[in-house]
């Protein structure tokens, strides 16, 4: 599976942003997907996923202001980021998980146990 992320840019505090990430090699139907992000002298931390059969999580930061999506068709996944602020800034990555078990995709769900990574687009919320 190879990940290509992109959508990020500079927004102003309260504005909105969406990621797309297009996935090739595997139909996207087929594997749970997942946004995380690093911010500036912080560690990577979980966004949000969707499992191949449609269930989201979001980490508490992005619930209410996050929406999490994919497009089978277009084998594209989004991340529909609104009321963005400062705190958002970051380097934002796509993952993946090929695995369809059950424990394997709660996990993911969780933020754990992703095998594949894309390369990170930089989000920068402006104060």
């Amino acid at each position: 599976v190879q990940l290509q992320a992109s959508g990020g840019g500079l927004v102003q505090a309260g504005g909105s942003l969406r990621l797309s990430c297009a996935a090739s090699g595997v139909p996207i139907s087929s594997l749970t997907m997942g946004w995380f992000r690093r911010a500036p002298g912080k560690e990577r931390e979980f966004v949000s996923a969707v499992s191949w059969s449609g269930r989201t999580s979001f980490a508490d930061p992005a619930k209410g202001r996050f929406t999490i999506s994919r497009d089978n068709a277009k084998n594209t996944m989004y991340l529909q980021m609104n009321s963005l602020k400062p705190e958002d800034t970051a380097l934002y990555y796509c993952t993946a998980i090929t695995s369809t078990g059950s424990l394997a995709t709660a996990q993911a769900l969780k933020g754990r146990g992703y095998d594949h990574w894309g390369q990170g687009t930089l989000v920068t919320v402006s104060s």
